[in-house]
């Protein structure tokens, strides 16, 4: 039933330095929603992320899209004959966010889902807070989000038996992490078993690889901004870093994610580590660091590649193919 994951909230009082962090950094488009709120656009819908500094620190939601009010329906009537509580909420919530109708309830680890339908458009065109190409968005939603849990078993099920959800891929080391989709982008969730509940990070997708490197050097312009240094990602395939928040979680600006079918594909065993290279986690211990480390440089001993993923017009193709690359390749030289 689920379609894509539509926007995400968050409460914080630091709406200066979410603004600033938001436009100067990642490249959203900032809109103003009275003093208490704060709305960021990233494509021609009116509002991807909110930060509303009336909720508690920490405090989070997440929308996840439906076609319409029939199959929002459907949804509330399987939840509560899954026996989780639902509520219908009222017009002004649907306004404030910008949507025809929605309903909410909670997951196992104590969330807010919102699930939604007939997200307004705005009649005006995206304007970016700084110059970059913009986000990859659309049917694939806003991006992903990783949250922290507990146990993974305690909450995997609610999200494949109960929302739907089909498991893309999962590792146990150098953390255990499962990831979720529900559309052809590879994961619009992942599971990250800490321990504790929380938010791990916000996952948006630039049309561009120098979109994200000058982000990246935006980031390392700042204090302790880089949590997780530029990489590759083994399933997603996805070139990235990530910056620290304003608030305790951080946000992945990524380029050349992998499209998948739902309809045929088999999840497997990450065997090889959460990346190809790079991706130097700050916020892991130093033992899982350098566990993460040395699969790394297994995998690059073994010669693991995975081809780059690119739109139409996004490319330019290289002339001068040799008989060696050709024979790696597979190609046919000429």
């Amino acid at each position: 039933m689920l379609q894509a994951l539509g926007y995400v909230g968050f409460g914080s009082s630091a709406l200066d330095d979410w603004r600033q962090f938001g436009t100067g950094l990642v490249g959203l488009q900032a809109v103003e929603r009275g003093n208490s709120l704060l709305a960021f656009r990233m494509d021609d819908r009116k509002q991807r992320l909110v930060v509303d500094r009336s909720l508690p620190e920490g405090e989070r939601f997440f929308g996840w899209e439906v076609a319409d009010a029939a199959t929002l329906d459907r949804l509330a009537a399987k939840l509560e004959n899954a026996g989780i509580a639902v509520t219908a909420e009222p017009r002004p919530l649907a306004d404030a966010r910008r949507v025809a109708g929605l309903i909410s309830f909670r997951d196992p680890a104590g969330n807010r889902l919102e699930a939604f339908y007939g997200a307004e458009i705005d009649d005006t065109p995206f304007k970016p807070g700084r110059s970059i190409s913009g986000f990859r968005t659309g049917p694939l939603g806003l991006g992903h989000a990783v949250l922290t849990v507990e146990r993974i078993d305690t909450v995997m099920s609610f999200y494949v038996d109960v929302l739907g959800f089909g498991l893309s891929d999962y590792m146990d080391k150098p953390f255990r992490a499962y990831f979720f989709h529900i559309n052809a982008r590879h994961h619009s969730l992942a599971l990250i078993e800490t321990g504790t509940n929380g938010m791990h990070h916000l996952m948006v997708e630039l049309f561009s690889l120098d979109d994200v490197g000058q982000s990246y050097d935006v980031a390392q312009a700042g204090e302790s901004r880089v949590n997780v240094t530029l990489g590759r990602h083994t399933n997603d395939l996805m070139t990235s870093f990530y910056a620290k928040t304003p608030s305790s979680f951080m946000v992945e600006c990524g380029w050349g994610g992998r499209d998948i079918d739902p309809a045929t594909w088999k999840p497997v065993e990450l065997t090889d580590g959460p990346s190809l290279w790079g991706h130097e986690r700050v916020w892991l211990s130093p033992e899982a660091r350098e566990i993460a480390r040395e699969m790394r440089m297994r995998a690059a001993a073994d010669g693991r590649r995975a081809p780059v993923n690119v739109m139409d017009g996004n490319f330019t193709r290289l002339n001068g193919a040799c008989p060696w690359w050709d024979g790696v390749s597979g190609r046919s030289g000429s």
